[in-house]
């Protein structure tokens, strides 16, 4: 069994530390707080990640890196540099394969399904910063430094998830409480929705797979469905009413993101929810090794684990 870092215990680091333990590897968590599962083989780490000497001498001996920090979104291009760099500086010193949790952000507006060959093109702030980790990532590995790759998902749902997710709390509690939810965009468009647990194997599988260094891949997903038919099966699973979706006005968020940084962060990529927003991750279930989960089952567990909360 071998030693792994992963810095960052949220809704994808939390798992993935829980499943790499459990697989019998030697885990150790890397948070501000020091917070992290409470299990065995699991051990939490309180340090700050952009600290380049602190992730060098945690980073000794270890086999893998995974980045699954998850700044404040209002921070971005404060936050992710130092971190970035710190992570793989770390990898670099250690020999440890680093293991990035991505986004689809750095590809921007696109028409069609994305693919992993897509040029890196956002406009957005939030996009730059994504594409220019990756591309500093790139670069190390081509120039025989480290091993790297990327593993990029679309929104996120299932059990664990945040607030911060479209199809997390903020739309599961009023969902099965049998009350009306409010969405940000018109809930009959196709979207992409990346399950939780299929992300933290597709990370624990890019970290053993030589033929994923050096290139980036998306978390194997299901195909799109919109956020009304997801509506839909949360509210079968848990034996509610159909549901019923109030759109939230575009001028209301942008009031809001007045006051709230989280929402008027928003604006930046609300291009994924006015039109089809598609995620193609053929490729990757060659290379990671397995399927993405149906919509359908991730709906029952994701429910059953709200009802056991």
């Amino acid at each position: 069994m071998g030693r792994h870092v992963v810095v960052g215990a949220g809704q994808v680091g939390g798992g993935l530390a829980v499943a790499l333990a459990e697989r019998g590897h030697e885990v150790t968590v890397v948070t501000r707080s020091g917070s992290g599962p409470k299990r065995a083989g699991v051990s939490p780490v309180a340090a700050d990640a952009g600290d380049a000497a602190v992730t060098r001498r945690l980073a000794e001996g270890a086999d893998a890196i995974y980045n699954c920090v998850n700044p404040p979104y209002h921070r971005w291009q404060e936050d992710w540099p130092p971190v970035a760099a710190s992570l793989l500086a770390a990898a670099e010193s250690s020999g440890a394969v680093l293991v990035t949790l991505g986004n689809l952000y750095g590809y921007g507006p696109v028409d069609g399904p994305m693919t992993e060959d897509l040029p890196l093109a956002a406009t957005g702030v939030k996009g730059r910063v994504r594409a220019r980790m990756w591309e500093e990532m790139l670069a190390a590995h081509e120039a025989g430094r480290v091993r790297v790759t990327e593993v990029r998902g679309s929104d996120y749902y299932g059990p664990g998830s945040s607030d911060q997710s479209y199809l997390g709390p903020r739309l599961l509690g009023p969902l099965l409480g049998g009350r009306p939810a409010t969405v940000v965009s018109d809930p009959g468009i196709p979207h992409s929705w990346t399950y939780l647990p299929d992300v933290v194997r597709a990370l624990a599988a890019a970290a053993g797979e030589e033929r994923a260094w050096g290139s980036p891949w998306h978390v194997p997903t299901a195909p799109p469905v919109t956020m009304r038919e997801y509506a839909e099966m949360v509210c079968e699973a848990g034996g509610v009413p159909a549901p019923r979706l109030r759109r939230l006005p575009a001028w209301m968020l942008k009031a809001g993101g007045l006051a709230v940084p989280f929402l008027r962060e928003l604006g930046e990529t609300r291009y994924q929810f006015d039109r089809p927003y598609v995620l193609d991750s053929s490729a990757s279930q060659e290379v990671l090794g397995f399927a993405p989960t149906p919509v359908e089952d991730g709906v029952k567990e994701t429910v059953a684990w709200w009802r056991a909360r």
